[in-house]
């Protein structure tokens, strides 16, 4: 996916296809803005830090591309090691 804005729990986040080095809690329903949506938060497996959550099942048909996708909140991403 090229990069789409989302918004997170805790301001602006982006939806990712996959993601490396995270867990996945259990999931649970919630309603965010776009709907009611099954969703398990994920962590980094290093830390333990909250990232975001993966979207296991979208109960409306429009957000169904979301499905299996992860978002990951902007305030967890750091650019460390020099990458550009």
């Amino acid at each position: 996916l090229s990069p789409q804005s989302f918004q997170g729990s805790h301001g602006r986040a982006y939806l990712f296809n996959s993601v490396v080095n995270v867990g996945c809690g259990p999931a649970e329903q919630r309603l965010l803005l776009t709907g009611l949506h099954s969703v398990a938060d994920i962590f980094c497996q290093s830390c333990k830090t909250t990232l975001g959550w993966k979207y296991e099942q979208a109960f409306e048909s429009s957000q169904k591309y979301k499905e299996g996708k992860f978002i990951i909140e902007m305030s967890h991403m750091v650019k460390e090691n020099g990458w550009d």
